[in-house]
């Protein structure tokens, strides 16, 4: 009977001490299965077309949202060709062309066009092409040959230099699982030898990660946000006015108005290949709340339907982030109370947080952190910033206060964390732990023939009970309020 009595309280106390520490780990930007979510929003899907990584961040602070295998390597087939509109419109902003700029097609160009295994448009040898245009035929029917011909402009037709661009514009980015191998996403062998980069293997995929391609977006459409304009529609029409006008349906389902039409999605980009599946980025806006997903190898290259079971996918975990998180004003310009501290801002102060939530925020270290649970997509995607003035009474009198004027860094740390609580409120559990395992169950003193049958419990052991109880409830509280012990080290 001991011996079982024993058992039973180690199986509780590893039980209570499971909970406990589980309220230690970090919170992740999901729990839930990306199958089980895309049922329960609605739609029929099967499980061989799930993707095989996926993200979602605020285009706005980079927070991320959701992540399954966001640093999966991956080829990101014809959403590589976003890079290639990314340096074309840093070209642009650097005065190199403009938008009505005109490249004249080759017999070079014609070709590629004819190649079937990619996906093109018609182009003409002779014909004079705005750069507008191109942009539209690399975006909404991913054409292969457009996409070279913008590329060989910016690199005044130094094919291997512009790959090297797209690797060093990865580097400055911060896009760690990134390797471009051609402008395109299309190996350069299947150009037929129309488009060679020398010195570059001919049958390399390019490589990249959901999270890679979501800091690209990120970037990009700080920097150059018209570029929506050119993928917001299900249906464009190129060269429109003149004989070689040609019109598209776009291959982003999910945009408003085609197949998988989801409110507020405004781009980007699909890929697909042999290699990839089926892969896209999209973006969404509503509100003051802009959204970047990726979602990568969706399906089977041999079963086609990938290329609309991505979208079920994608809407389904964009709307659970639509529905959970809300960009808006956190604090006003002006005087604010935190901490117990007045602090006065130079202006209004926003940020991504859970909707029904009050936000939390912490100044530490000269900095005013948000504590919102998120982390950053990338280590070169800092938090907004904020200048703020902190007013302390001075010594001797009420009336006169030093100001110090501070910059916000808001990049998340380690320190935001209350871990001095979380280990105190562990220390309290463990004690009562010990406590009740080594003390036994004890008889109360016999009175009487039956009264032997009577159990009770030892003070020491009602004392551990208290004392892990007290453990687990100091654990849920600090994982509710953040700090609160009176001393930090």
């Amino acid at each position: 009977m001991k011996q079982k009595m024993f058992f039973v309280k180690i199986s509780t106390i590893l039980l209570l001490s499971s909970a406990l520490f589980g309220l230690f780990v970090p919170k992740t930007a999901h729990a839930e299965d990306i199958v089980d979510i895309t049922r329960a929003a609605g739609y029929t899907v099967n499980g061989i077309y799930r993707p095989k990584a996926s993200i979602i961040i605020d285009a706005t602070n980079g927070n991320v949202l959701w992540e399954d295998n966001p640093d999966l390597p991956w080829s990101p087939a014809s959403t590589s060709k976003m890079m290639t509109v990314y340096l074309a419109f840093e070209a642009m902003e650097q005065g190199k062309f403009n938008l009505d700029t005109t490249i004249t097609a080759t017999e070079t160009h014609a070709k590629i066009s004819r190649i079937h295994a990619l996906s093109n448009n018609k182009i003409v040898a002779g014909v004079d092409y705005p750069i507008r245009e191109l942009l539209s035929m690399i975006i909404v029917p991913s054409s292969n040959v457009a996409t070279v011909m913008l590329a060989n402009l910016i690199s005044n037709n130094d094919e291997a230099a512009f790959v090297q661009m797209m690797n060093d514009k990865c580097a400055e980015l911060g896009m760690s699982n990134s390797m471009f191998y051609n402008c395109s996403g299309a190996q350069i062998s299947s150009f037929q030898g129309y488009y060679a980069p020398i010195g570059i293997d001919p049958n390399a995929d390019n490589q990249s990660s959901a999270r890679d391609l979501s800091i690209m977006t990120y970037n990009m459409l700080k920097k150059y946000p018209e570029i929506l304009e050119y993928t917001k529609s299900p249906v464009v029409t190129v060269m429109s006015g003149t004989p070689y006008a040609e019109t598209f349906e776009t291959y982003n389902h999910s945009l408003e108005g085609a197949m998988y039409s989801f409110q507020g999605m405004d781009g980007l980009k699909t890929g697909s290949s042999p290699t990839a599946n089926f892969n896209y980025i999209g973006t969404a806006k509503r509100g003051d709340t802009s959204l970047i997903e990726v979602i990568l190898g969706a399906g089977n290259w041999a079963d086609q339907a990938g290329e609309h079971e991505r979208h079920p996918f994608g809407n389904a975990i964009l709307e659970r982030a639509f529905s959970t998180y809300e960009y808006k004003k956190l604090l006003s310009k002006g005087s604010n109370q935190i901490d117990g501290k007045e602090i006065s801002l130079a202006q209004d102060f926003y940020g991504v947080v859970p909707k029904n939530s009050t936000p939390k925020f912490t100044l530490e270290n000269n900095q005013l952190l948000l504590n919102n649970g998120l982390a950053q997509v990338s280590e070169k995607i800092p938090a907004q910033s904020v200048e703020y003035t902190e007013k302390q009474p001075s010594q001797g009198s009420n009336n006169n206060k030093k100001e110090t004027t501070k910059k916000e860094n808001t990049t998340m740390t380690d320190s935001e964390l209350p871990i001095i609580e979380y280990v105190v409120s562990a220390m309290v559990a463990i004690l009562g732990g010990i406590f009740m395992v080594l003390t036994p169950m004890t008889r109360r003193p016999a009175h009487g023939r039956r009264a032997r049958h009577s159990t009770g419990m030892r003070p020491l052991f009602l004392l551990g009970l208290i004392l892990l109880a007290s453990g687990i409830t100091l654990g849920v509280l600090s994982w509710q309020m953040g700090t609160w012990f009176p001393f930090q080290f």
